[in-house]
């Protein structure tokens, strides 16, 4: 089997600039006056015991205005920290605007952009420099600590189950403690929008459970396998702003793929503080709940392998794509404006608020989710058709020219 191990690395403007209007929004990316996380990932590679794939760094920038200095610093950290014996590539925005020039047609749904275009990207990559079997991917702020990762993470790909194959499975994240149940301290506005109380209720209910493999909701987008025979044909929708993995599993089911969880495969996670401020984090994930369930209300059964309804993701993310969603945003963005307010915090009051305002543009503005995603879909497996007969010039074009 080959196969390809994939990292996203995400830099952003020196420290004492920060976040500026224009930039992408990620959770944490690293400032390029900083080392970040991605050395340790990749120094605690040399505890697998099979080493036995390519691995592929996709280095992602908040603004064009850094991709030298994002360059520099990645190539250094890679080649310092990856173990002896790994083949490793580096694709960013040069590496892309190569590919985008040899293959124009199909520029627009090449980007380095959003997180679902990152995701993308992940498996462009390794599919022009390996054509892997399948693709581990990974984040950069996560510690191998299990020396048969690698094993257990291939282990039953593309092999019958339940009557079906298993083209896909998602491991799960250690937190810090070493237990995977998320540990956020209690907030009013978390009354309504109770996520973490859905998160931990699914990871009771399918990680704890027994048996090893299951069918799953969710998936973990840095510990999850994906095998060709899913990532040729589905992509992730640039469309959601954020839990662009939750929504490839969906995306997936539309069409008769399932997720299984693999309840023997763990990775530290150690993320370091998000940067963005709770207003906005909520807002993408307004909005993504929103995009969803409108995809959900939207599908058509002649374009579906079968109808998939909100109650199928249940308890998570099932309980925010169905019909009490608005109520939920509101009530969450009530309480949080109300928890501004009261520590003199105005200005994120009112930003709070005028959440509410740009979820009313976003909703009116989101067309047919559904139909842009089945548009994108054929246009990929066209993509990926003309990329598989042209591998190894595209290939030489992108890592081998200046």
């Amino acid at each position: 089997m080959r196969v390809s191990m994939v990292i996203p690395t995400y830099w952003s403007r020196p420290r004492d600039i920060g976040w500026q209007p224009g930039d992408a929004i990620f959770d944490h990316p690293t400032p390029v006056d900083t080392e970040g996380t991605l050395g340790r990932t990749l120094k605690s590679l040399e505890i697998l015991n099979n080493k036995n794939f390519t691995l592929y760094i996709i280095l992602v920038t908040t603004t064009p205005d850094i991709v030298g200095d994002a360059y520099r610093k990645v190539v250094e950290i890679v080649a310092e920290n990856t173990p002896r014996g790994i083949d490793y590539r580096i694709f960013g925005h040069r590496e892309l605007e190569k590919l985008s020039r040899e293959i124009e047609e199909y520029s627009s749904i090449l980007s380095l952009r959003g997180y679902s275009d990152v995701r993308n990207m992940c498996i462009v990559a390794p599919f022009i420099g390996s054509n892997p079997d399948s693709i581990i991917f990974i984040d950069d702020d996560e510690v191998f600590e299990d020396p048969d990762f690698v094993d257990t993470a291939l282990e039953m790909m593309g092999e019958e189950i339940e009557g079906g194959r298993m083209w896909a499975k998602a491991g799960y994240y250690l937190q810090p403690d070493g237990d995977y149940l998320v540990k956020k301290p209690f907030r009013p506005w978390m009354r309504y929008w109770n996520q973490y109380e859905a998160m931990n209720q699914a990871f009771l209910e399918f990680i704890k459970s027994p048996g090893r493999f299951k069918v799953v909701p969710f998936v973990f987008g840095g510990n999850m396998v994906i095998h060709r025979e899913l990532f040729t044909r589905i992509p992730f929708d640039p469309g959601v702003p954020r839990g662009e993995d939750i929504d490839y599993l969906i995306n997936a089911r539309f069409f008769g793929y399932r997720f299984y969880i693999d309840t023997k495969l763990s990775i530290k996670h150690l993320p370091p503080p998000k940067e963005h401020p709770i207003w906005r984090q909520l807002l993408v994930d307004f909005e993504r709940f929103l995009w969803e369930r409108e995809k959900l209300r939207l599908q058509r059964g002649e374009s579906c392998a079968s109808r998939v309804r909100p109650e199928d993701f249940d308890p998570y993310p099932g309980t925010f794509l169905k019909d009490d969603l608005e109520e939920k945003i509101y009530r969450a963005t009530e309480l949080l404006a109300f928890e501004y307010m009261s520590k003199g915090d105005y200005e994120s009051a009112s930003r709070a608020i005028e959440n509410l305002t740009a979820l009313e543009e976003f909703k009116n503005s989101m067309g047919d989710p559904f139909d842009e995603f089945l548009d994108l879909q054929n246009s990929w497996i066209e993509f990926i058709k003309k990329v598989d007969a042209d591998r190894e010039r595209l290939k030489e074009r992108i890592w081998h020219t200046r």
